[in-house]
């Protein structure tokens, strides 16, 4: 894959989070909820916008955008005052530009997966960002059902250390290329990013573990029940989005597990493309609870996956080895 797709998207990522840092300055997060309850925010719509048109502008508008908003509720005549905010986030970014060119670029994230495509999580962790804590935008190029490009934004994480429930003054920006290896750098200072590796780990040892905040994602009982059987101890570090991929990805946990809460639910793709391919890079092995690798083939979800577990190898192993023996 070409150097310049990778940095426009580092540079659209990057853009990004300055739309979303200002939305987090202001003292207003109202939103509004989707179908399915989920919180939306200014946001999630100005980053989206950002992403959009950067990459339009560096010529890749004929490479459809799989995203996961849409500006239907924002063109509602009652939505005039988030259309407002919406647009000054993305110009804060971006510099002036108009609302319907803003409204236009979110719209253009409901294409759907094809043979070559981008896929975007605005804001990765919605709740997260209400908490001001942890979230990610994460940004995916894949060719044939394949990560073949993943950048991950993580705006309140810090590039070192263990402190997830602060917002820190730079944040963290990871990014792999399938086959060229896994890098991070503090804030958006590409040019001093070293080469992520995952940690050491052998059986045996502890496990240190990370996993979702909300227990709606993740089961988190049967999550402790799997860590023990690998003799870990303590609660996992819980902090919202692709930030756990990252996380590993540095050395900064041997596992993070996301088990299926409902027998039928399916991972939507922009939920772990950039961060697996990222984790991948920096030697985790990623697959779902079966052992079977992410197939991002099927459209805009993971049909043919349940669950997640990434990690050293060999824990990762392990866990899937638990889980089978439990006959879920």
């Amino acid at each position: 894959m070409a150097d310049a797709i990778l940095s426009i998207m580092l540079r659209s990522v990057a853009k990004a989070a300055l739309a979303t840092r200002f939305v987090h300055t202001s003292t207003n997060l109202d939103g509004v909820s989707k179908e399915d309850k989920s919180p939306v925010t200014i946001a999630d719509w100005a980053s989206q916008a950002v992403v959009s048109l950067e990459l339009v502008r560096a010529g890749h508008e004929a490479i459809p955008l799989v995203g996961e908003e849409e500006a239907a509720t924002l063109r509602a005549p009652e939505s005039a005052a988030l259309r407002t905010r919406v647009v000054e986030a993305v110009g804060r970014a971006l510099g002036p530009i108009t609302e319907e060119a803003v409204l236009a670029a979110i719209d253009r994230g409901r294409a759907m997966p094809c043979e070559r495509f981008f896929t975007l999580d605005p804001v990765d962790g919605t709740k997260g960002f209400l908490r001001r804590q942890q979230y990610a935008i994460s940004l995916a190029l894949i060719e044939q059902g394949q990560v073949v490009a993943g950048v991950v934004g993580c705006p309140n994480l810090p590039a070192t250390g263990t402190n997830y429930d602060e917002a820190d003054a730079l944040g963290t920006l990871a990014w792999a290329t399938r086959g060229g290896g896994a890098f991070g750098c503090a804030g958006d200072q590409i040019a001093s990013a070293q080469r992520l590796s995952i940690a050491p780990w052998r059986a045996g040892s502890p496990v240190r573990a990370c996993e979702s905040v909300e227990s709606g994602h993740s089961k988190q009982d049967l999550s402790a029940e799997l860590l023990a059987e690998l003799g870990s101890s303590g609660t996992p570090a819980r902090l919202d989005s692709q930030s756990k991929y990252v996380v590993v990805a540095r050395g900064g946990a041997d596992a993070y597990l996301r088990l299926p809460t409902k027998k039928d639910y399916r991972e939507k793709i922009w939920d772990h493309a950039a961060g697996a391919l990222v984790a991948m890079e920096a030697g985790a092995r990623v697959c779902d609870v079966d052992g079977k690798p992410l197939d991002f083939g099927h459209g805009r979800e993971l049909t043919a996956n349940r669950g997640v577990f990434a990690g050293h190898p060999e824990a990762v192993a392990l866990l899937v080895d638990a889980f089978r023996r439990r006959g879920l």
